[in-house]
């Protein structure tokens, strides 16, 4: 059973996942409730969470609740414990948005909150994001997560999530990255999906960063932070919430 319940997570697309999720949430937490690990996100106890990623496979990564990974936690805590992005106003531009994420942001009262995709059905505004359909500086806050990694142009698209924040904005930008990686590893001429798969950990990516993502964002004119957060809990508390200590969370600013 445990074998099984590792093939499905990891063969059934995440988006499938959520959307099959929402339905059957009051007798997935029943099952899986408990007091082992901390979902932020939806605020409840588990007794455990489930393995997931491509390849290998974590253990402990995707919440049964929310089918968060760890970055989307440690994503939610940043905004939780260190800014003030549920209380202050803020107009909020979200590209591919989780959808865990997307319903809960949506609800809330001070933000003016955007979502945009080329493809997704549940967003707000149809969009390409290295052709963005909004004004110069209309956006205090950008989120833009796992997005990046499929574009063959990243520096394009990274130019236009800074031409539409607006000076003294900021965002978050995470991107599937290897941190022992000084230079991004990217070949265009790998086009087959099981080939992608191999070189760049998903059939759909077209590169591996490294940590020269930081220097591509500087180049698109963005001030950079790169925020080890997890590491600001404790290893007991790293492990309650399912996050992982070497995960970066890059943050960008405009000045």
């Amino acid at each position: 059973m445990k074998k099984l319940t590792k093939l499905l997570l990891n063969k059934i697309p995440r988006p499938m996942l959520i959307q099959m999720s929402v339905w059957a949430r009051p007798l997935i937490y029943q099952f899986f409730k408990g007091d082992k690990f901390f979902d932020p996100i939806d605020g409840r106890s588990y007794r455990k969470f489930l393995p997931y990623g491509y390849g290998t496979q974590r253990e402990n990564a995707l919440s049964p609740g929310t089918l968060s990974l760890e970055r989307h936690r440690q994503m939610f805590l940043y905004l939780q414990n260190e800014t003030e992005f549920f209380t202050r106003n803020y107009k909020v531009l979200h590209i591919a948005p989780e959808q865990e994420f997307l319903r809960k942001f949506k609800k809330m009262k001070n933000l003016e909150y955007i979502s945009a995709d080329l493809f997704s059905p549940i967003v707000d505004v149809k969009a390409d994001i290295l052709d963005l359909p909004f004004a110069d500086e209309s956006f205090d806050i950008i989120f833009c997560n796992h997005v990046l990694e499929h574009i063959q142009d990243d520096a394009k698209a990274m130019s236009e999530l800074y031409r539409v924040m607006r000076p003294g904005g900021w965002g978050i930008l995470q991107v599937p990255m290897k941190n022992s990686l000084e230079k991004t590893y990217e070949d265009f001429t790998i086009t087959d999906p099981k080939e992608r798969q191999k070189h760049f950990g998903q059939y759909d990516h077209v590169r591996w960063y490294g940590i020269d993502y930081f220097d591509r964002l500087k180049e698109a004119g963005f001030e950079t932070e790169i925020n080890f957060y997890s590491q600001q809990f404790s290893d007991e508390e790293i492990n309650k919430y399912g996050l992982r200590k070497n995960e970066i969370l890059p943050i960008v600013l405009k000045k």
